[in-house]
């Protein structure tokens, strides 16, 4: 019994612990009737919601970014494959959105740019993610 229960207990601090890093499941993206890929982003303390994304290429994306409210500002910068820019937000509790068509097939990096003096920057403390463009 007593087995048992220290399992179970290991069990859920470990799930806790994988939510508490930012990881989840990974989102694949829809296509509306108008033919546009639409997804919602959230972000917070040093996390974005979803994280791991999958589009198509060539077919139009709208990203609808907010963050939950606090003190500390955040921003939402989106690059291609390449490193090209792409969007780069600053973020408050309204959502803001950017629409754009993937060109290319590639994994597509957004992520906080903010830093506070010689602290990690936002991205360094898990602040980031990607949209993974596929056919």
């Amino acid at each position: 019994m007593r087995t048992a229960i220290l399992a179970l207990l290991a069990a859920v601090l470990a799930a806790a612990s994988l939510f508490a890093s930012g990881e989840e499941a990974l989102y694949r993206a829809t296509t509306d009737a108008d033919g546009v890929q639409r997804i919602a982003i959230v972000g917070g303390n040093y996390f974005f919601k979803p994280n791991r994304i999958i589009a198509r290429v060539n077919v139009p994306v709208e990203l609808s970014v907010r963050v939950e409210p606090g003190m500390i500002p955040h921003a939402f910068v989106l690059e291609t494959p390449q490193g090209d820019k792409v969007t780069e937000l600053k973020l408050g509790g309204k959502a803001q959105t950017v629409t754009f068509t993937p060109k290319r097939v590639g994994r597509y990096l957004f992520y906080c740019p903010n830093k506070l003096l010689f602290f990690k920057s936002h991205r360094e403390e898990g602040m980031s993610g990607y949209l993974d463009v596929e056919e």
